[in-house]
């Protein structure tokens, strides 16, 4: 592998570098695997975890070297699929990363533009009006099931502006490659900004520029993760990366397209958005599945996705590494999960300064739907407050479905100890707060009116619920914990 040397910016080939000096974070293999559902497969075993069908597990990133039918290229999987993988990237405590990323919000770092002899991702230029210019065959794509709609770009930062450039989006959709020089884009209605500034082009009836990024250091694949209202539009979620990094991202003009590209890519697809077209997403497969999302399902192909039109593929010179995930993985959850932990810190250390000491978005929930939330009661005052910090999370979140309350004794990170709370600190007929008819994610399976018709009049509505394992303030002392002595050397006895 191409290393970089210590004092060159951050990117995938040097947070790699680095994971390789941590035991049992990084894997590679020159074993011959299928891009299409074979890849994933092997990888639901070694390290998916997240809401993957069971057998998976928590395991290292993998590097696949020989990819069938790519003689060049790599795949990379799993790179954010462990949270306490993503603090050894971010040099930083895994449990406190959402007030890590809270503070990168507050603290921005501009990015930068450099030259084209300075973008490694422009080393190679495959330009669409090549008469042998295929996509399929330039990036390795993977599928993540045998019913797919077409293979995948999972992890592609689409870079996107207004038309008078005055603003300037990252986000993530996902995208399938549906021809030689076709893509289909699925924008989420009202979730993106993307999609705010594909409809200003659509009333001027021209395409909409865009690059879509490939292979990146995971400071920019979570930061552009932000959604309103922590980052609202016009706000530049590259700014979030390069607070990570204390260094500005490098940014370069694309070769096709008015736009920018990431200058330290793997990949770049410069491509343009035609305005009013869609097509059917699985138009070559006819499954009626588009690829599992992160709830744990095969999510339905979208009858109108977007219509992306290729104009060039760039990419580096040596082995470029193609970045995938699987839909529901753990890698899901640190991408959305953690961002929206600091979401929700960044409005309750606003609103009830102090009493909410830590969030934490686990598995179950895939990073979106669940919010768990460690409270600190002062007085009796506090009682009740608690509630009011569940309320702020779905205000601050609206993809949020369930919020789960736990005191400050209890680990966050331990499931086992976070349900232990509901069987001895809650009684269903008093600590189950439902809110009925509220919006939540589109993807939950549930969110249909033959499942619910009294409070779910159309698809994407949702019963929101707060599970209060708190102890009531003036039973504090009833509630405590068996005491253990505390043994500072413990480690001692296993060596």
């Amino acid at each position: 592998m191409t290393t970089n040397l210590p004092n060159d910016p951050y990117d995938l080939r040097k947070v790699l570098k680095e994971l390789q000096d941590q035991p049992g974070q990084y894997h590679e293999t020159n074993e011959p695997v299928d891009p299409m559902a074979e890849l994933s497969g092997v990888y639901r075993y070694i390290g998916a975890g997240g809401t993957v069908q069971r057998p998976t597990q928590e395991g290292p990133t993998m590097m696949f070297n020989n990819i069938k039918g790519f003689s060049d290229a790599r795949v990379l999987i799993g790179l954010m699929a462990s949270r306490k993988r993503v603090g050894q990237i971010f040099h930083h405590d895994y449990q406190t990363l959402g007030r890590f990323l809270k503070d990168s919000v507050n603290t921005p770092v501009h990015p930068i533009k450099v030259d084209h002899d300075q973008a490694p991702a422009q080393e190679v230029v495959h330009r669409a009006t090549d008469p042998d210019f295929d996509i399929r065959k330039i990036i390795p794509a993977a599928t993540n099931t045998e019913f797919d709609a077409g293979p995948y770009i999972t992890v592609g930062v689409v870079k996107g502006s207004s038309p008078d450039q005055t603003m300037t989006d990252v986000t993530i959709h996902r995208m399938v490659l549906e021809d030689k020089d076709t893509i289909g884009m699925y924008i989420m209605p009202g979730g993106r900004h993307i999609g705010h500034f594909l409809k200003q082009y659509e009333d001027l009836d021209q395409p909409m520029p865009i690059t879509i990024n490939i292979g990146l250091d995971p400071a920019i694949t979570i930061g552009c993760t932000f959604e309103p209202p922590t980052t609202p539009l016009g706000y530049d979620e590259l700014d979030i990366a390069g607070s990570i990094r204390q260094e500005p991202v490098q940014l370069v003009d694309a070769v096709t397209v008015k736009e920018q590209a990431i200058a330290r890519a793997e990949y770049v697809i410069e491509a343009e958005i035609l305005p009013h077209a869609s097509m059917q997403e699985d138009i070559n497969t006819h499954t009626g599945y588009a690829m599992p999302e992160f709830p744990g399902y095969n999510g339905d192909a979208n009858p109108a996705v977007n219509v992306v039109k290729v104009k060039a593929v760039t990419h580096r010179q040596d082995h470029p590494i193609m970045q995938t995930m699987i839909g529901p993985s753990e890698e899901h959850v640190s991408m959305a999960g953690i961002p929206t932990e600091a979401s929700i810190l960044d409005l309750v250390d606003k609103a009830i300064p102090g009493k909410v000491t830590n969030v934490y978005n686990p598995p179950a929930g895939g990073g979106k739907l669940m919010t768990i939330m460690q409270i600190h009661k002062d007085n009796e005052a506090d009682e009740g407050i608690q509630r009011q910090a569940a309320l702020l999370a779905f205000a601050s979140f609206k993809e949020l479905k369930t919020v789960w309350l736990v005191d400050e004794d209890v680990d966050i990170f331990d499931m086992n100890d976070v349900v232990w709370t509901m069987n001895t600190r809650f009684q269903g007929d008093q600590d189950v707060v439902v809110i009925p008819g509220m919006r939540n994610h589109p993807l939950d399976t549930s969110e249909r009116p033959e499942y619910d018709p009294k409070s779910i009049r159309f698809r994407g509505m949702s019963s929101k619920t707060i599970i209060d394992g708190t102890i009531p303030f003036d039973m504090r002392e009833t509630f405590k914990r068996a005491p253990f002595k505390e043994v500072k050397d413990w480690q001692k006895y296993l060596e």
